[in-house]
């Protein structure tokens, strides 16, 4: 870790890194957090987390993405119904055959216009996938059929029961539980920008899980706090 100071600011970026971890990683809202600082000495308001996070997420989230290893070659695309300050949001992810979250995108609407939008921004960050699975949303396969690049693609539209479609519904959890903490959503932009860093820390501890045996689980732990701190380190 590092103990510079970034401008402007009286805390060194060990703090700051970990107060902004603490908030993505776990369902905390600002207060709790500032607590659980004031615990070990530091004094904190809830207002100065909160431009920390505002501050330093995008750069986070850029420096966690530029990192992340090859993913794999399918697609899982679904989308859920949200609010943002009361208005009604759908919020399209896709992860892959292994549940790491692809990219995840909050748009005001479900058509082929919208579905067309998050597919090419998928296409301008990955290279073509083998395979696409969703649900039975028609606008998923116009929009296939749309994109050049997406023509020779296998689409498969599957039920909500099957194994694929279960493995995208549960990447959907953590943030439907940081939402509640939140009592939802408020701003469409700084949404978006929470959940850019939201997924990219949810990824990089999907091997920290208690799936695994014990000392491979500490292990992945420790590569992941050094990932998080050379992510840190390149914000200052």
């Amino acid at each position: 870790m590092t103990d510079a100071k970034p401008s402007r600011h009286r805390f060194p970026m060990t703090i700051i890194q970990h107060a902004v971890w603490l908030y993505h990683r776990f369902p905390l809202s600002y207060r709790d957090i500032q607590e659980l600082l004031h615990q070990r000495g530091i004094e904190v308001s809830h207002e100065t987390l909160r431009e920390w996070a505002i501050k330093f997420g995008p750069l986070f989230a850029c420096g966690l993405r530029h990192r992340e290893p090859r993913r794999g070659s399918r697609w899982l695309l679904d989308e859920v119904c949200t609010t943002v300050d009361g208005v009604r949001h759908w919020l399209w992810r896709a992860v892959d055959e292994h549940g790491f979250v692809l990219d995840i995108l909050l748009q005001r609407h479900r058509d082929t216009k919208a579905a067309k939008n998050f597919m090419m921004r998928l296409l301008a960050e990955y290279d073509v996938p083998d395979m696409i699975c969703t649900d039975q949303l028609r606008s998923d396969r116009a929009a296939i059929r749309e994109i050049p690049s997406l023509a020779n693609v296998d689409h498969q539209q599957v039920i909500s029961t099957a194994r694929c479609n279960n493995l995208i519904e549960q990447s959907h959890r953590p943030t439907r539980r940081q939402e509640r903490k939140q009592q939802g959503f408020k701003r469409r932009k700084r949404t978006q920008e929470f959940l850019n860093l939201h997924a990219r820390i949810d990824n990089l501890h999907q091997h920290t899980r208690t799936s695994v045996f014990a000392a491979s689980r500490r292990n992945n732990q420790r590569k992941a706090f050094q990932t998080w701190s050379m992510v840190a380190a390149g914000a200052v």
